[in-house]
């Protein structure tokens, strides 16, 4: 396997901080440093996932568009599976084995889902990354009724131990969007 790890991130990288949307990479690097804090051990793979899970975001000629899908779910799905689709191009360019190929993409199809040990632990960075760093964000484009909706389809994703995690997040902020969906997730 050798060096590919280094050039793949590294192209990775570049597409992901070349998103219009500001929070990207912020997000992209979050989740990748909540994967460490929920398992510092995680392997080459996991990580390289965690950073890339939502890649194509960062090509807007390849985005997927919400209002292409009938629902929340279908959008979501086919999002994990473009960005799949663009890492394991980035990963055949460099010339990795498809084993390993499989397996980055297999955690990135299934992260807003979870299913595995792995893919659980993607899952839930990458939804305490969305508490912790994009919320707000997400909050400027949208009603507060989509971010509610949005926040409480998150909350409800990540495992239930680490519920607690998105309540720390939120408490720690003074703004009024984090403190009315902390409100709203204190009725569940």
């Amino acid at each position: 396997m050798g060096d590919w790890i280094r050039y793949v991130w590294k192209d990775a990288k570049r597409i992901i901080d070349s998103s219009p949307l500001p929070e990207d990479p912020i997000h992209a690097r979050n989740t990748l440093k909540w994967l460490l804090k929920l398992n510092p051990g995680a392997d080459k793979n996991l990580r390289l996932a965690s950073l890339t899970h939502d890649i194509e975001r960062a090509i807007p000629e390849r985005k997927v568009k919400r209002v292409d899908y009938p629902d929340y779910e279908s959008f979501k799905k086919a999002h994990a599976e473009n960005s799949a689709i663009i890492v394991a191009q980035i990963m055949r360019r460099h010339r990795v084995c498809e084993e390993v190929i499989r397996d980055v993409t297999d955690l990135i199809k299934m992260h807003e889902i979870g299913g595995t040990e792995r893919a659980d632990l993607l899952r839930d960075a990458d939804s305490l990354s969305f508490f912790d760093r994009n919320l707000l964000f997400y909050a400027e484009r949208n009603s507060l009724e989509e971010v509610t909706r949005r926040c409480i389809w998150g909350y409800n994703r990540i495992s239930e131990e680490r519920r607690g995690l998105v309540r720390e997040i939120l408490k720690k902020r003074s703004d009024k969007v984090s403190r009315y969906i902390l409100s709203i997730l204190d009725t569940f």
